[in-house]
């Protein structure tokens, strides 16, 4: 059994879905002309807004509480761990090839953010939207199917990947910080840390959307910074060995050999490591983040589509780039060619800034699974009201507290692994439905810009798009969100 599941997991996680993913990201950037990087500056300046408040929606999920809300499940112990795994794996050069994906994820979390506002249902504060609404809404009904086989993916993975894993590296951050102090976490502790989790994601879950997006966007700025300032301070006192790390990046992209010593000789083995993990850590291509950002309430789908961008940026340029570099810079020994956890990690802090720092670096991945397994807790409720019915999550959020409770005191690793497969499984549907809905995407961008002052041609083209596209029908954004709402509804793509 194990050697047929590690076998599925290769094939999931392996060429075919990799090449799927960065293809329908390459095929979505020519198609829109690179929008990713043309419209990155107003990407940063729509986050800083949102950031000070500023952005703040009187009604329903705000568009920085969904985006909040997709960076917890997304920033989470990959940004540790499988930063750490890449390197030793793949050698520095994997780095390269993580910041490759996340440039092409950047337009797939873009496509995904629109379209599901898109094609969302229901009302403010009580928005129902993902994958599975986008193939429902924006493909042919004959499709329906592939939207309920995305939803049935998606609960099986919130059970696992976004609860059990998360849960089992929570107690294993916390047995690190007792263990620091010359304790040790016994099974009962273990079991007291597991009822209590249970109880206050329970809590959260029963409060909805708008309660979960009033946490995560208190939690993941403050986890997040904190991570951020601890990893600065590394690279101030090592500024010395900060151009040299860059260079090994850049290097052993090419030529990993020539930095690994020969350890990790292979081109093709770098770059699929560095992809294969920027994929994990930021989610593009899984569809998940479209669950999140189409709750958002905003008065055009690209403006949350530029906050899935900001997504994609945060978790894998700022904060993977930061523990690739600490490690780099920190001095610390790496046994290139064999994977690690997050003791390399752990090592490269307490090696600069002392052992007073371990503590602190697994309070922070305790922070970080935790946002992952409330931001998962909305996916897989969401999945499951698509399958059985809005009454459903109350239902869901029961058990998804029980499965809490068994995550902290059984190792199931074969659970583990089924449950990560059945999460790559979750990109195919979703691809396919952003590769069918690319004409409208390209539309939506047309509007946007059109409304920005910077397309021309009539709204008929823009000169950010790469080809031309005819729109058949009127805008469907004016200056009244409202009016947008209603004539948005049941509306199909552009051929």
């Amino acid at each position: 059994m194990g050697e047929i599941l590690e076998w599925a997991y290769g094939f999931v996680w392996g060429v075919p879905a990799l090449l799927g993913i960065l293809g329908v990201g390459l095929y979505l950037s020519l198609h829109t002309g690179f929008f990713q990087i043309r419209s990155f500056p107003a990407a940063c300046r729509a986050f800083w807004y949102r950031l000070t408040g500023r952005g703040a929606s009187g009604e329903g999920v705000s568009s920085f509480q969904a985006l909040c809300t997709a960076l917890s499940a997304t920033v989470g112990t990959g940004n540790l761990v499988g930063v750490a795994g890449a390197l030793a794996i793949g050698g520095p050069g994997a780095i390269f090839w993580m910041w490759v994906s996340a440039v092409l994820g950047m337009v797939t979390k873009l496509a995904e953010a629109a379209l599901s506002v898109r094609y969302r249902d229901g009302e403010p504060g009580h928005r129902l939207a993902g994958p599975m609404y986008i193939i429902r809404n924006g493909m042919s009904p004959r499709w329906g199917w592939l939207a309920g086989l995305y939803s049935f993916f998606g609960v099986i993975a919130a059970f696992g990947v976004g609860n059990a894993t998360q849960v089992d590296a929570l107690i294993g951050g916390l047995g690190d910080c007792v263990r620091f102090w010359g304790g040790e976490l016994r099974a009962s502790g273990e079991l007291l840390i597991g009822a209590s989790l249970a109880v206050v994601v329970l809590i959260l879950l029963l409060g909805g959307t708008g309660r979960i997006g009033a946490v995560a966007e208190r939690l993941v700025p403050f986890a997040a910074a904190g991570y951020l300032l601890l990893g600065c301070l590394v690279l101030v006192l090592r500024a010395e060995a900060v151009p040299r790390a860059l260079g090994q990046v850049i290097r052993g992209a090419f030529d990993p050999g020539a930095v690994t010593g020969g350890a990790v000789g292979s081109f093709w083995g770098t770059m699929r490591i560095g992809v294969s993990r920027g994929v994990f850590t930021n989610e593009a291509g899984m569809g998940t983040a479209g669950i999140a950002h189409g709750a958002a309430e905003v008065d055009h789908p690209v403006e949350q589509g530029l906050m899935g961008i900001m997504e994609v940026f945060l978790d894998t340029i700022v904060i993977c780039t930061m523990t690739a570099l600490v490690i780099l810079c920190s001095g610390v020994p790496i046994g290139y060619g064999t994977d690690v956890g997050v003791m390399l990690s752990g090592d490269a802090f307490s090696l600069v800034l002392g052992d007073w720092v371990r503590p602190v670096i697994a309070f922070s991945l305790c922070l970080f699974a935790f946002a992952t397994i409330l931001g998962w807790g909305v996916y897989g409720a969401r999945c499951a009201q698509y399958l059985f019915g809005k009454d459903v999550w109350g239902r869901f959020a029961w058990i998804q507290a029980g499965v809490i409770l068994i995550g902290a005191t059984l190792s199931t690793g074969t659970v583990w692994r089924l449950a990560e497969i059945v999460n790559g499984l979750m990109a195919i549907p979703n691809l396919i439905a952003l590769a069918a809905c690319s004409p409208e995407l390209c539309r939506l961008i047309i509007e946007y810009r059109k409304r920005s002052g910077d397309c021309a041609g009539g709204g008929k083209s823009c000169k950010y798009l790469s080809m031309p596209i005819v729109v058949n029908r009127p805008p469907c954004v004016n200056s009244t969100p409202s009016r947008w709402r209603q004539r948005s509804r049941g509306r199909r793509s552009i051929t």
